[in-house]
């Protein structure tokens, strides 16, 4: 039976137009359907945005510290303007004909999966058949169970990443990468935040020092973070939102900012009549190529993996070599994760006590950068930043590193690629890197290492 395209690529974020480029590319007969807009939430509503904004005021804070130079004055409209056109006034028809043009077929709509052998999709009013079909659909945020929470100004990050209006109180639901995000460009814009995380640290799934470590740096630009605290309740009072905490505590604000988390967006695709059945999180489990069925794919956040947007465009570059007869096995273990704050926090490979959990004999070592190095003083007069390593003893191999300082998101990438290429510790200490840079902490801080094996007790 001929199909009507090789392959159907079911979402257009990062994820899916990797996918659809390189299957086009391939020589295949390509349709891409997307229900909102090419490109995505990265490119809309979260990293483009999100970035465009956070940098402003991150350069002003850094001009303050910087010899010989006054503060600059943030100029909000002007601000607002440069992201409207980074996230293309929410248009994306020069997307949709550039695609057209490369040979492919847009479809506009909702896509449901109606059958296999060959695999079916229908969109709209019209059923189209193919050999393959890439699941890029994303996630979603999730919406706390709060009481009331749909009476009161909630924001998620769409809202947040699109205001056109700074307001003067917020509430932060969720100590995660958003919420440390979102949380520190508010009260440098002039928001009131109060950020509440149910947790006993933020970013709790990094190392404890690093959270412990980002509660600092939101606390120096006046956020009030409640840890170990829970929001129960949120109910108007006049024009003010009151958010009612777990400890009996009330806080009055003029929005609600959730991230709390993401869940994938797989619920409407239809996949359970043709067999395939999404986990309980709503992830599509997929083996080491990304492939969920023969001939079904996903990719992204549908997977639950990792969501992140350069995840999502790794998988896509395996998926689609695999379809285009050169298989590839995804690997994950090295990827990179920075939250862009200010300093910028980044880590990559195992925790600790995830090291502990695999039966590593692991060691930890942590870097005050000011006190080792040059860099943060020719970078600013009053620097700060620390590097954390993780190693394994009888390996005598990088296994896990955190970083709070500047451009932390560049320079995490010497351990990712450590950890990922299992470069020997003596490679990396015989390693010559430029003076002054940042980089120049991971020699410093691996000959902080006692790299004696633990010897355990008689």
């Amino acid at each position: 039976m001929t199909s009507d395209f090789d392959a159907i690529v079911i979402g257009a974020g990062p994820g899916g137009e990797v996918a659809t480029s390189r299957l086009i590319a391939g020589g295949l007969r390509v349709a891409v359907v997307e229900r909102e807009l090419i490109g995505g939430e990265c490119g809309y509503w979260a990293c483009i945005p999100s970035k465009t904004l956070l940098r402003p005021p991150e350069a002003r804070a850094e001009a303050t510290q910087v010899a010989g130079l006054a503060e600059p004055a943030l100029d909000w409209p002007a601000l607002r303007d440069y992201r409207d056109g980074m996230i293309r006034h929410l248009d994306d028809s020069k997307q949709v004909e550039s695609y057209r043009q490369r040979g492919a077929t847009v479809l506009k709509g909702t896509a449901r999966v109606t059958g296999r052998d060959p695999w079916r999709v229908q969109v709209g009013g019209e059923e189209l058949s193919t050999e393959h079909v890439v699941v890029a659909t994303g996630s979603e945020p999730v919406r706390p169970p709060i009481d009331g929470l749909d009476q009161v100004p909630v924001w998620t990050n769409r809202e947040a990443t699109t205001l056109t209006d700074i307001p003067q109180r917020a509430v932060l639901i969720g100590g995660s990468a958003v919420g440390v995000e979102l949380g520190q460009f508010l009260a440098r814009m002039g928001s009131q935040v109060t950020l509440v995380q149910r947790g006993p640290r933020l970013l709790d799934r990094e190392d404890p020092r690093v959270g412990e470590l980002t509660a600092e740096l939101l606390s120096q630009d006046g956020i009030d973070v409640r840890l170990g605290s829970e929001a129960r309740a949120a109910r108007r009072d006049g024009a003010d939102t009151v958010v009612e905490l777990d400890d009996g505590t009330t806080v009055r604000t003029d929005v609600t900012v959730l991230g709390a988390g993401r869940r994938p967006r797989t619920d409407d695709l239809g996949l359970e009549q043709s067999g395939i059945h999404p986990d309980a999180s709503g992830a599509l489990p997929v083996d080491e190529h990304c492939r969920a069925a023969p001939g079904l794919w996903a990719l992204g956040d549908a997977t639950a993996v990792a969501l992140f947007t350069h995840v999502a465009q790794y998988q896509a570059r395996v998926a689609t070599d695999t379809i285009l007869g050169r298989p590839r096995t995804a690997e994950y273990t090295a990827i990179p994760r920075v939250v862009f704050a200010h300093p910028e926090i980044a880590a990559v490979g195992l925790t600790h006590a995830q090291a502990t959990e695999r039966g590593i004999d692991a060691v930890s070592t942590e870097l005050d950068l000011p006190g080792a190095l040059a860099r943060p003083w020719t970078y600013d007069t009053s620097p700060q930043g620390t590097l954390g390593l993780l190693v394994d003893r009888a390996r005598r191999i990088l296994i896990g590193a955190w970083v709070v300082a500047p451009l932390a998101s560049e320079w995490i990438h010497t351990a990712a690629l450590a950890i990922r290429a299992r470069i020997p510790l003596e490679t990396l200490l015989d390693g010559i890197p430029q003076f002054p840079t940042y980089n120049e902490a991971y020699r410093a801080a691996l000959e902080q290492l006692d790299l004696e094996p633990t010897r355990m007790p008689r």
